[in-house]
C-alpha cells in the first residue's frame, strides 16, 4: 500500500471514477493520506462524489507520473470519525479553508478489497492489493 500512497503523492492530481445510475463519473482529486495502515481520500458529503458513492461504493482511480500511471480499483468506505478527519486534515492544512473535521459535510474514505497496477509502456506491471 506505501508504494500506492507515494506514486499518487507523485502523481500530485489522479482522477477518481464514480458510477452516476449508468454513467461514469470522473474528477480530479488531490488528497490521500495514510491512517491506521489504511489509504485514504477526502471529499465533502454535499458533492455528487460523496452521494455517488454512498449508492454504489466501487471506484476507480487513475494517474500519471514519470512516464507511468496507476490504475487503483477498490470499495470506498466511509470513515465519519474525528481522528481519520483530523488526521486528513493535518496532511493537508490548505483544505481547512473549507473543511473541518467536526463540521457535517467534512467526509474521508478509505479502500477495502483494493487492486492497483503501476505500469508503463516499458516494463511488467506491478500488481498491489491490500
Amino acid at each position: 500500500m506505501q508504494q500506492v500512497y507515494d506514486f499518487l503523492k507523485k502523481c500530485g492530481t489522479y482522477y477518481l471514477a464514480t458510477c452516476d445510475g449508468d454513467r461514469p463519473r470522473v474528477r480530479p482529486f488531490g488528497t490521500v493520506d495514510v491512517f491506521e495502515g489504511k489509504l485514504y481520500f477526502q471529499t465533502g458529503k454535499s458533492k455528487d462524489v460523496s452521494k455517488q458513492i454512498e449508492k454504489n461504493a466501487n471506484i476507480e482511480i487513475s494517474g500519471m507520473a514519470d512516464g507511468k500511471w496507476i490504475r487503483l480499483c477498490g470499495e470506498a468506505i466511509a470513515d465519519d470519525r474525528v481522528e481519520a478527519k483530523a488526521h486528513m486534515l493535518n496532511a493537508y492544512p490548505e483544505l481547512r479553508a473549507m473543511y473541518d473535521e467536526h463540521d457535517d459535510n467534512t467526509i474521508v474514505y478509505y479502500l477495502k478489497n483494493a487492486t492497483a497496477a503501476i505500469c508503463s509502456f516499458t516494463d511488467a506491471p506491478v500488481m498491489i492489493r491490500f
